[in-house]
């Protein structure tokens, strides 16, 4: 059994070295006790490295991350930092294509005692799973649309490799779901079928790989109406998946559902690669004050201990995956050692360290 892994990490820009620390903290004293080792490789990336270099993604950190057993990345990018077109740099996406991430996991969970603005019904519980296709679709042409005087033109692509992939993907997904009794086993195609010729290649791609899981259940939703039932009905949903522009919107959308994006983590998963962050920006307006929530990035450190123990059959790192996971969701439920953004007072380590209390009293 492999018991030593390779840990690309990018530290981000503006808040993300805060929130990466005590997180590298925590896991480093997981992996102690759990009896395998995490290497931790920093990798100067970021809109701070590009403005100071000229370099938003060196090689030797693109490099590192593609030799890395799994990339841990922080918040990256600065609004004051730009290319020359004005786009952010987004080294988060130039390692989505080049590593061939195509599936972006965006989990979603309410789960009792966690603030939502959401009037919640008793006795339900939000507990689903958004796959956002994270290498094509609108996209495809970042940084190389077409801008003349008059009108500016971006191009979707939708191919059927990576949507075979994609959807494969998210069907095993729902099966591991229901055999853990986290969902009944359903995938929702969210498309603009209806509409769009692309999206209807989307979709027919969907029903043929449906039809390979006769055992799961499958059904569509246009993604104006699934915006809808975000806020109406999100307890219904066990596995979505959708083109990367609408899955963009949709996430924020469901960190919304849980009280704010300082509480959502997600991973961008490849056949060979996986990156794991938080789903905030950078935050530069708080930057160096030590009131930044590290939460989401130790949330998304618990997805990569158990993307990882599951990879290489591994059951302490599962096992510490699922334990990170709930003593961090255990914090958010007390209420008690929150930081601002979650509508308390607590500092970046005051939370990280009740994190580490919770793993303590597991």
């Amino acid at each position: 059994m492999k018991e030593s892994f390779d840990i690309a990490v990018f530290r981000g820009d503006g808040i993300g070295p805060e929130i990466t620390d005590p997180t590298l903290e925590i896991l480093s004293a997981l992996a102690s006790q759990g009896g395998y080792t995490l290497s931790f490789k920093d990798c100067p990336a970021g809109a701070a490295h590009y403005a100071q270099t000229g370099q938003s993604l060196p090689e030797a950190s693109m490099q590192a991350a593609r030799a890395a057993d799994a990339i841990l990345l922080s918040a990256m990018g600065l609004p004051s930092v730009r290319y020359p077109d004005g786009t952010e740099i987004s080294p988060q996406i130039d390692l989505r294509k080049a590593l061939n991430l195509f599936a972006g996991v965006r989990p979603v969970r309410i789960f009792p005692g966690q603030k939502t603005p959401l009037n919640m019904p008793a006795g339900k519980e939000v507990d689903f799973v958004l796959i956002r296709e994270s290498t094509e679709g609108l996209f495809h042409t970042q940084g190389r649309g077409e801008v003349t005087p008059d009108e500016a033109r971006e191009t979707l692509l939708i191919t059927r490799k990576t949507s075979e992939l994609l959807f494969k993907f998210a069907f095993s997904l729902a099966r591991e779901r229901k055999e853990a009794g986290r969902g009944p086993g359903r995938v929702t195609c969210v498309d603009k079928a209806n509409v769009f010729r692309a999206f209807a290649f989307f979709r027919a791609l969907f029903d043929a790989e449906a039809a390979n899981h006769p055992d799961l259940a499958s059904d569509h939703a246009y993604v104006d109406a699934m915006a809808l039932w975000f806020v109406q009905k999100p307890w219904e949903f066990d596995v979505l998946v959708t083109e990367n522009m609408f899955g963009d919107i949709l996430s924020d959308l469901g960190a919304g559902l849980m009280g704010g994006l300082g509480v959502a983590p997600s991973a961008d998963i490849g056949l060979d690669h996986a990156v794991f962050q938080p789903c905030h920006g950078s935050a530069p307006d708080i930057a160096g004050q030590g009131v930044a929530n590290p939460l989401a990035m130790i949330l998304s450190a618990a997805m990569m201990l158990e993307w990882l123990g599951l990879r290489h059959d591994h059951p302490a790192m599962v096992a510490d995956g699922a334990r990170l996971r709930a003593a961090t969701e255990g914090v958010i439920a007390d209420g008690s050692v929150l930081t601002g953004d979650l509508g308390g007072r607590a500092t970046t380590a005051e939370a990280a360290g009740a994190v580490t209390a919770a793993l303590g009293d597991a």
